[in-house]
């Protein structure tokens, strides 16, 4: 705890010398400041404006470290209406700018489609904006030049995907001239307008835009509520009524970011008059088109005729779906995802292969080295904002793992879960995340980095290894006493520069009343030998060596006969450690064997293998 303090002090020295115009977040005064400035600020220049976001996107990012290590109460809900206010700014910053650039849409126009389309972007943000001016309903392609753009073949819809955390995208569906009347003689033209920003790490930060009853744009922050809002503590799904399939958040994580699926009339264009720009002035921003499917002459019982909105989604660079994705709609009156209403759902892991041929094996190879494009198509009835959801669950649990001690103050944690098999070097208090599989991400493997901040980096990409207090409600565990559990996970980082340490099949038939461990001393890069592993069991009480081995054909807790009883773990281990393996451990760095724990204590494998 010392060495803690110490370093967060250091953080806001090096952080006051710097004299950034950036506020501190945790300083209640200078953000209020910064907040006020920019709300009143009118600039509306789009690089501008990016530029803007980009500070406030890093101050959400440290209130959301903020978030995850206050200490104080009191502080939570200050923190976390900053967070909103600065996700509330930066969208409608990016969608008043947007709306400048659409006022002189008709002075962008394509020459290919007699259209307006535009892409803006920076490192963090990406802005692209379309608008129909042809009002041509045979349209079936947006942002083709594009890489992370698609669109599917069955609808005019629109989508836009890149590779940072978090979307809007505002898009047309099925051009119908009948539906487009627009207040204050505004052109009969209708518009799609998408903006991206990022994310906090803890929140999955979103806004959704309502029209309220003037025909004015207001940002709110239901679906941020939503997601940040504790669960519900009983262990069914809230119920919404007959035939609503609302997504439990305790089970399903978003990934990739909430995708904003809108559309806007277009304002009013700006003209050219003998070398004079005339343009209408209104302070009124984006309006919303309220997209309502149209009914057929069929029967009122037959729901078929209506129209969907197709989508065609790149799954985003950042994050690896270890499974089929689940789409989530965002339902803005009862404030809660749902997965009913999305139909022609498809999933496609390498889009590029399937397109450029079939290919043979070297060129599977190829595919694979490179990365494939995966996308998911899907349709709904209507405009929503929605998400790609995994089971937040999905690799557990651990099929086995192991502690490899790789000499002083260094170690080798391997967890071989159900999807993914994941290795984690451990050198003093950093570490390393390593994988034989390929799945990208290249921001987040073989980097070294605290392991605070690996574990959010890795729930963020979607490689999920870590327990939280729900995670016993959806995976099957050994059921161990939780303190005889930290007592042991304790006791193991001391000794993790010495001695290996495995999973055993007879810890999950060994009862809550005991663990069995593997063990070993061990010194140097290769794996131990196998004959050099012996089996152990933690009591409460007692910690002995056992006489079975893991090939035995059944558990007896019999202890070994050249063994004796201990009350604890280390000193049990001591008697069958050399000399020098004993004056190792008492070398250990404590940061070292800090880490060691923090990681045992955040995945427990001794629980969920």
């Amino acid at each position: 705890m010392k060495h803690k303090n110490y370093v967060a002090q250091m953080s806001k020295w090096e952080k006051y010398m710097q004299c950034s115009d950036i506020p501190d977040p945790a300083v209640q005064q200078e953000i209020n400041t910064f907040i006020s400035l920019w709300r009143d600020d009118p600039e509306r220049n789009i690089e501008t404006v990016l530029k803007q976001c980009s500070v406030a996107l890093q101050l959400i990012e440290e209130l959301g470290t903020l978030l995850r290590e206050v200490t104080d109460a009191e502080c939570i809900p200050k923190y976390q209406e900053v967070l909103l206010h600065l996700q509330d700014i930066v969208y409608g910053k990016i969608l008043n700018s947007s709306m400048e650039i659409l006022k002189g849409a008709s002075n962008s126009i394509d020459t290919e489609t007699g259209n307006m389309q535009t892409v803006i972007k920076d490192d963090n943000t990406t802005l692209c904006l379309w608008a129909n001016l042809m009002r041509n309903p045979r349209l079936r392609s947006f942002f083709d030049d594009i890489p992370v753009a698609d669109t599917e073949e069955e609808d005019e819809a629109q989508e836009t995907q890149e590779e940072t955390q978090e979307e809007q995208d505002d898009e047309p569906a099925e051009e119908q001239e009948q539906e487009l009347t627009v207040e204050e003689e505004l052109p009969p033209d209708q518009v799609s307008e998408g903006a991206k920003h990022s994310e906090s790490q803890l929140s999955r930060t979103s806004m959704q835009q309502a029209e309220d009853g003037d025909g004015q744009i207001v940002t709110q922050v239901e679906v941020l509520e939503a997601e940040t809002t504790p669960p519900p503590p009983d262990d069914d799904a809230m119920v919404h009524g007959e035939g609503v399939e609302a997504v439990d958040l305790r089970k399903y994580t978003p990934l990739g970011g909430v995708f904003y699926y809108e559309l806007f009339h277009l304002p009013a264009q700006s003209h050219q008059v003998k070398g004079w720009e005339i343009r209408q002035m209104s302070d009124a921003g984006l309006k919303v088109f309220q997209y309502i499917p149209e009914k057929s002459n069929q029967t009122e019982e037959d729901d078929a005729a209506c129209p969907l909105v197709g989508l065609s989604v790149k799954l985003p660079d950042a994050v690896v779906f270890l499974e089929t994705p689940v789409v989530g709609r965002w339902d803005a009156d009862g404030k809660f995802w749902r997965t009913d209403g999305i139909s022609d759902f498809s999933y496609r892991e390498d889009v590029r292969e399937e397109e450029e041929g079939d290919g043979g094996g070297e060129a599977e190879e190829v595919e694979e080295a490179e990365g494939g494009v995966a996308k998911v198509s899907f349709k709904m009835e209507s405009f929503y904002p929605f998400v790609l959801m995994q089971h937040t669950y999905a690799n557990f649990p651990f099929r086995s793992w192991e502690l490899r001690p790789l000499g002083k103050d260094s170690a080798l944690f391997s967890i071989n879960g159900a999807l993914i098999d994941l290795s984690i070097t451990i050198q003093g208090n950093q570490c390393m995340l390593q994988s034989e599989r390929d799945v990208g991400l290249a921001h987040l493997f073989n980097k070294w980095m605290s392991a605070p901040d690996l574990q959010q980096a890795m729930l963020k990409a979607g490689i999920n290894i870590f327990v939280n207090e729900h995670t016993d409600k959806f995976v099957t565990s050994c059921r161990k006493d939780p303190i005889m559990e930290d007592i042991t996970y304790e006791q193991l980082a001391l000794f993790a520069s010495v001695c290996g340490f495995s999973w055993s099949k007879w810890n999950a038939q060994s009862g809550p009343e005991h663990i069995i461990i593997k063990v070993c001393e061990h010194q140097g890069p290769d794996p131990p030998p196998e004959d050099l592993w012996n089996l152990y069991l933690v009591a409460t009480q007692r910690f002995q060596k056992l006489e079975i081995t893991e090939t035995s054909e059944a558990f007896c807790a019999d202890h070994h006969p050249d063994s004796e009883f201990h009350s604890t773990f280390i000193h049990m281990l001591q008697d069958n450690m050399s000399p020098e393996g004993i004056s190792l451990t008492r070398e250990t760095h404590f940061l070292f064997v800090d880490t060691v724990q923090s990681l045992f204590c955040a995945t427990r494998p001794l629980m969920f293998c």
